[in-house]
């Protein structure tokens, strides 16, 4: 091995922390935090459902909880469509 070389991998070690991917503490705690927001808006749905079935509420409110759920999965599934695509884009990044 020459010295060039040597330098050369050096230097591709020094660089290369450099180059990693940052992951910052607030990102994962914020799509967990969305995730949770998402369950509860969800249960909150389905127990107006299940209360409108029970003549406990109102048409409206029950006709309303349904839209809103199914804005609310609508959404979810668009991010998650968008995800995926982002993924295989990148996977036809040429290296």
């Amino acid at each position: 091995m020459d010295v060039k070389s040597t330098i050369a991998a050096q230097n591709y070690a020094a660089i290369r922390p450099a180059t990693a991917p940052s992951v910052s503490p607030g990102g994962t705690e914020a799509l967990r935090g969305l995730g949770t927001e998402f369950a509860t808006f969800l249960q909150n749905g389905e127990e107006t459902v299940k209360a409108g079935m029970t003549g406990q509420a109102d048409a409206q409110a029950l006709v309303q909880a349904l839209a809103q759920t199914e804005l609310a999965v609508e959404t979810a599934v668009t991010i998650r469509n968008k995800v995926v695509e982002a993924y295989q884009e990148i996977l036809r990044m040429p290296v």
